[in-house]
Formats: C-alpha cells, sequence, structure tokens
C-alpha cells in the first residue's frame, strides 16, 4: 500500500500540472530561480544606470573646471590690464598725452577759513611743445573708418 496509484489519460495530464501532484523539490525550485534571475537583473540593470549618471557628472564636472579655468585666466589678464593703466607712469604718460601739466604747491584751507601755505601756479608748458590729441584706449573708435575710393565716379546719362 506504499506506492501511488498510476493514473491514465486525462487525470495523468491534470495531475502533472499540479504544483503538489509532481515532486515536491521540482515545483519550489521554479519561483526561486525565477526571483534570483530576476533580483541579479534588476540589479544589473540598477548598477548600469547607476553608473552612466555618475559619468554624466564626471563630464560635466570636467566641464565645468574648464570653464573655470578659462575664466580665471580671463579675469588675471583684466587684472593685468587695469594694472597697467593705473600705474603712476601709464597715468602720468596719458595725462602728458592730454595735455596736463604737474600743478604747484598746494594750499589748505583751515576748519576756521584761514589760508595755510602759498599756492603757485601750475608750471606752463614749453612753447615749442606740441601736444599730440592722443584718446585712451578705451576712447578710441573700434569699427574701421569706410574705405575711400579714388575712382572717379560718373553719373549715367551725362
Amino acid at each position: 500500500m506504499g506506492s501511488k496509484p498510476e493514473l491514465k489519460g486525462r487525470a495523468a495530464r491534470l495531475a502533472r500540472l499540479l504544483p503538489g501532484a509532481a515532486s515536491p523539490g521540482q515545483a519550489a525550485r521554479t519561483p526561486f530561480v525565477l526571483l534570483v534571475v530576476l533580483l541579479l537583473g534588476g540589479g544589473l540593470i540598477g548598477l548600469l544606470v547607476l553608473n552612466s549618471a555618475l559619468s554624466e557628472g564626471a563630464f560635466k564636472l570636467d566641464d565645468l573646471q574648464k570653464d573655470t579655468k578659462a575664466l580665471t585666466d580671463e579675469e588675471q589678464a583684466l587684472q593685468r590690464d587695469v594694472d597697467a593703466y593705473s600705474a603712476p607712469q601709464a597715468l602720468q604718460r596719458r595725462a602728458r598725452e592730454l595735455g596736463m601739466v604737474p600743478g604747484g604747491d598746494p594750499a589748505f584751507l583751515a576748519p576756521d577759513g584761514t589760508v595755510r601755505g602759498v599756492p603757485s601756479p601750475a608750471a606752463a608748458e614749453p612753447a615749442g611743445a606740441s601736444r599730440p590729441l592722443v584718446l585712451a584706449p578705451e576712447a578710441m573708435p573700434t569699427a574701421p573708418a569706410p574705405a575711400v575710393s579714388t575712382t572717379p565716379t560718373t553719373i549715367p546719362g551725362r
């Protein structure tokens, strides 16, 4: 009585489809394998998405570092220009080009209204010296002057 009765025909086919009818280890193994495969696949896809996001962030960081370096270089160049224009020798040269002369001794006005010191006029420029009209670089026109044609123009019909 230890053996199971053998099913035939339609009953045998139905018994194979039912999980409890076949061997107990076979039916329990299939869902477990499916679960493991789904978890591994999901983990791999998750790692791929994470790796792509990190790579994109690294590229953005690299681009921003390049932009920062370029802007820093530009700032340093502009600061050198400002320093060159504001140097005492450059200011003196540009003032002379504009026709300015060094001032004389100053006089000071005290809070009570008295004048301290003897003012003297600015030294006049020598008569033979000519003053060229020179504009500061930032006041120079940036657009080139239009080209003048040297060929004579004729009016049709005359």
